[in-house]
C-alpha cells in the first residue's frame, strides 16, 4: 500500500507544483502526507457531496483539479462551507490533494488533452509560462493550433459540443463572422482574459469558458469568434485522464473512482 506522500511524489512528476501559476494553490491541502491509501476519489471541485461521497467511500486521498483553498485560512471551524469541508476531511483522516494550474500548464496535460480533442495540430502555448527542463518544450496555459479541416463558427461549437460531451455552448459571433475557420485557441476553464493572446497568435476562435456579455461581443468586434463550452464542461476531461494515469503509471492495485457529472448550471 502506497502513502499518501508516495502518491503525490509521482503526480508531481507529472505536474510539478513549480509549474503553477503565481496566483495559484495546488497542493497537499489538508490531511497527512503518512497517510496509508488503497483508494482514491477524483472530482473536479472538493464540493460538499464530493467531501460526503470521500467520507462514505472511505478514501484515503481526495484529488481534484480545483483547489477548495486559495486565500490564506484563518480559522478552520463549521462556521462557513470551506472549514466546514475541511473539518470533515480531516476528521475522516482523508488528504486532499489539488492539481491546479500545474496541471492545466504540464506537458501532456489539460492543455494538450484538451487540443487532441478537438483534434489540433501544430499547436503552441496560447499564453507561455515556460520551457520543460528535460526537453526544452514551450508549456503554458492553453494551445493554438490548426484544424484537420476548415469548419464554420456553427460547426467548430457542433464539434466542441461532441468532443467534450457537452449538454450546450455558447456561441459569439455566428452571424457576423461568417467565414471558414482553420485556426483555432483552446483555454479549459476561465479564459476571459485570453482574447489578446488569442488574437496575437492568429486564431479565429477561441474555445474556454466563463466568457461574459462584454468579453464576448469584444472579442467578436475584433475577429474572434467565442465558444464558451462552461468551465466544468472544458475541464472534466481531468477526471477521466488522472483515474488512467493513476491506475496505469503509480499503482495499477489503488481503488479509484470518480465524482458522477455534475454540470453546475443548466438551460432551462
Amino acid at each position: 500500500m502506497m502513502t499518501c506522500g508516495e502518491i503525490i511524489s509521482r503526480l508531481d512528476k507529472l505536474a510539478p507544483e513549480s509549474c503553477a501559476c503565481s496566483w495559484d494553490n495546488p497542493g497537499l491541502l489538508a490531511g497527512r502526507a503518512e497517510k496509508e491509501v488503497s483508494k482514491i476519489l477524483i472530482a473536479l471541485d472538493a464540493t460538499d457531496e464530493v467531501v460526503e461521497t470521500a467520507v462514505r467511500e472511505g478514501c484515503g486521498l481526495l484529488l481534484t483539479h480545483h483547489p477548495l483553498i486559495f486565500q490564506p485560512v484563518k480559522k478552520i471551524n463549521d462556521q462557513d462551507f470551506i472549514g466546514r469541508r475541511l473539518v470533515k476531511l480531516i476528521q475522516a483522516d482523508v488528504s486532499y490533494y489539488a492539481m491546479h494550474t500545474n496541471f492545466d500548464a504540464a506537458p501532456g496535460c489539460m492543455a494538450d488533452l484538451a487540443a487532441e480533442r478537438l483534434g489540433l495540430k501544430n499547436t503552441v502555448p496560447l499564453e507561455l509560462l515556460g520551457q520543460w527542463p528535460d526537453t526544452g518544450r514551450a508549456y503554458g496555459i492553453g494551445v493554438c493550433g490548426e484544424l484537420e479541416e476548415s469548419l464554420t463558427l456553427e460547426e467548430t461549437a457542433l464539434l466542441v459540443k461532441e468532443r467534450f460531451g457537452l449538454p450546450f455552448v455558447n456561441v459569439y459571433g455566428k452571424e457576423q463572422l461568417r467565414g471558414k475557420i482553420s485556426r483555432a485557441a483552446i483555454c479549459p476553464g476561465s479564459g476571459k482574459g485570453m482574447t489578446g493572446d488569442a488574437l496575437a497568435l492568429g486564431a479565429q476562435v477561441l474555445i474556454t469558458g466563463d466568457i461574459g456579455h462584454h468579453d464576448g461581443i469584444d472579442a467578436v468586434a475584433q475577429g474572434l469568434g467565442i465558444i464558451d463550452g462552461g468551465h466544468y464542461g472544458l475541464e472534466h476531461i481531468f477526471m477521466d485522464f488522472m483515474e488512467s494515469y493513476i491506475r496505469e503509471n503509480i499503482d495499477p492495485k489503488l481503488m479509484v473512482i470518480k465524482a458522477p457529472p455534475a454540470y453546475p448550471a443548466e438551460v432551462l
